[in-house]
């Protein structure tokens, strides 16, 4: 159902603080992956603060919505996420990447509260999200399990076997979105393996597609109500979205796959954020 522009407008203001902490974290540590934070960050948002049955009081409830970040290198965003939502302090944050963290550079469900899956090795989440879908099929439960892909992801062969396998069971409770920023950590997707049309090959794997701007907070959550009303099998959002969103001179640019923060630039990312140092 869609909402009263108002709250779309509260989920902006989330999704824009949001990205100011991913900024202040990742500066503090001098470590983690910017790029691919910033481009899923109102992807993240729709679903945490909107469409998904989360709650920290309830972690292991057997008919909470299942996430996973096949893209596992955006944990700095859903870390951030997991805090606002409850499942650990936030004093934690400010230990990413350290030795004896709960917060790895790549989820890890042992460790961290909330996460349901460990991911970082690309391509593997959508083949557990099926599992995880299927599960919920023969046992009668009405949970979504949703995946977050990357397109240069993508480029892994064992994706198309999975997209194959959601199709042939039917798993309409099961929502893939594509984070499609057109950059990957060593250039642009289109200049190391192109992919072609995205929506039209899993079209032709027989999953329901959508596309949209994947920044736009309204479009986002009208997509995935319409991934919801679909009972005939598996939904791929496709949202196109840009490499470090937010902040100019990480927009588009591979080497903000991976890189640490300069004092100085740091200090230009927040003005252009407009949040504090």
């Amino acid at each position: 159902m869609a909402l009263a522009l108002e709250t779309y407008e509260e989920l902006k203001e989330i999704a824009h603080g949001l990205r100011q902490d991913i900024v202040k974290m990742l500066h503090n540590v001098q470590t983690g992956h910017p790029g691919g934070s910033l481009s899923a960050v109102e992807i993240l948002t729709v679903l945490y603060f909107k469409q998904m049955r989360v709650d920290c009081a309830k972690a292991t409830c057997p008919d909470r919505d299942r996430f996973i970040a096949s893209k596992g290198h955006c944990a700095p965003a859903l870390y951030q996420i997991l805090c606002e939502k409850g499942f650990f302090p936030r004093e934690e944050l400010s230990r990413l990447r350290q030795l004896g963290s709960m917060l790895q550079g790549h989820p890890d469900m042992k460790k961290t509260p909330g996460i349901d899956m460990s991911t970082g090795s690309l391509g593997l989440g959508l083949s557990v999200g099926i599992g995880m879908a299927l599960a919920a099929k023969l046992d009668k439960r009405d949970y979504y399990t949703y995946v977050l892909l990357g397109d240069g992801e993508l480029q892994e062969g064992q994706v198309w076997e999975a997209a194959m396998a959601a199709a042939k069971f039917a798993l309409n409770r099961l929502i893939a979105i594509v984070d499609s920023n057109g950059v990957q950590l060593d250039g642009k997707v289109n200049d190391i393996m192109p992919l072609g049309s995205i929506a039209d090959k899993f079209t032709a794997f027989g999953w329901n597609v959508l596309e949209v701007d994947g920044h736009d907070i309204r479009g986002l959550d009208l997509a995935i109500d319409q991934a919801k009303a679909n009972l005939k099998g598996p939904t791929v959002i496709v949202a196109r979205t840009v490499k470090g969103k937010g902040v100019s001179f990480m927009e588009g640019k591979s080497e903000w796959h991976g890189k640490p923060i300069a004092d100085g630039l740091y200090a230009q990312a927040m003005a252009e954020l407009g949040g504090k140092k």
